[in-house]
């Protein structure tokens, strides 16, 4: 099983996929060659109701369909891999349908309830400046927080205003005025003092001078949450949720908000559009008086 994971892992790396994809793939088709081993059948022999026999096994184990739909995406890449490299005769996932996702409206705070968060860390000090730059330009641009971690200080230009977000899809991202002055309240106040080593590129960085981690940040939003007073869950993903349906709201265009999120397909971007007719709702219904 190593040695064809391992030539899967190639061809994913080949494709140029998200580091977060590629481990998903990997541990759909671990799973799904699991399964088959366990079934007495050779991945080199699978047919098309195989394929269904275990994604239909994948929901009685409760899966959701978000999460069927991708391990169907694995396989087909797995056996795209296997065809290209003549080592199975023919593709089982040929015409084979994708179970279709039902898109769910994201969870987002309101504009009341962010200025609530992004007011409560103090820049008297390192932790204060850093995370209120670091909550900032996530608000102000919606990357998503792997992309917020990866930046370097070379990717953002304080006189100009933007941001370079070199990830999966490379974009240019405006920068608001708040967000820029507490950047520049933290690089040169704090962290630029910080750094030990000059040679460090990292724009976000721990007490220890090193890149700022995902999961480092996550606590941190957590945090802020807790002592502003915001009984919901909150996660970098609901920020960025937060910062579309907020541009949506106030007049932003489907096609502009796109190419700030980084997608690739404008009906992603859609679910912002039925938030804010929601949202419409919801705040005719508080006002009329005869709602």
């Amino acid at each position: 099983m190593e040695e064809i994971l391992n030539q899967f892992e190639v061809f994913l790396k080949n494709k140029k996929l998200r580091e977060n994809t590629l481990e998903c793939y990997k541990r759909d088709i671990k799973s799904f060659l699991t399964y088959l081993r366990y079934n007495g059948l050779d991945y080199k022999n699978v047919k098309k109701t195989n394929i269904i026999g275990y994604l239909l096994n994948l929901q009685k184990e409760g899966r959701a369909i978000s999460s069927i739909s991708r391990s169907l995406a694995s396989i087909r890449a797995f056996y795209k891999m296997l065809y290209k490299n003549r080592l199975v005769e023919f593709d089982p996932t040929f015409e084979l349908e994708t179970p279709k996702v039902e898109k769910k409206i994201p969870s987002i705070l309101s504009i009341e309830e962010i200025e609530k968060l992004l007011s409560i860390p103090k820049e008297d000090d390192f932790k204060g400046a850093r995370d209120k730059a670091m909550l900032e330009v996530l608000y102000a641009t919606g990357i998503k927080v792997s992309e917020l971690v990866n930046l370097n200080l070379e990717d953002v230009n304080l006189k100009l205003g933007y941001l370079y977000c070199k990830s999966y899809k490379e974009r240019i991202i405006p920068l608001g005025k708040v967000a820029i002055e507490a950047l520049q309240v933290y690089i040169f106040n704090f962290r630029n003092k910080l750094i030990g080593d000059k040679n460090e590129k990292a724009l976000f960085v721990n007490l220890h001078g090193e890149r700022m981690t995902r999961q480092g940040f996550w606590k941190i939003i957590k945090h802020y949450a807790k002592l502003a007073g915001i009984n919901k869950e909150i996660t970098p993903n609901i920020i960025r949720h937060s910062f579309a349906a907020h541009l949506i709201e106030n007049g932003a265009d489907l096609k502009s908000l796109k190419e700030l999120l980084g997608h690739s397909d404008i009906s992603t971007t859609q679910v912002y559009a039925e938030i804010s007719k929601n949202r419409i709702g919801e705040i005719y219904k508080k006002s009329h008086p005869r709602a």
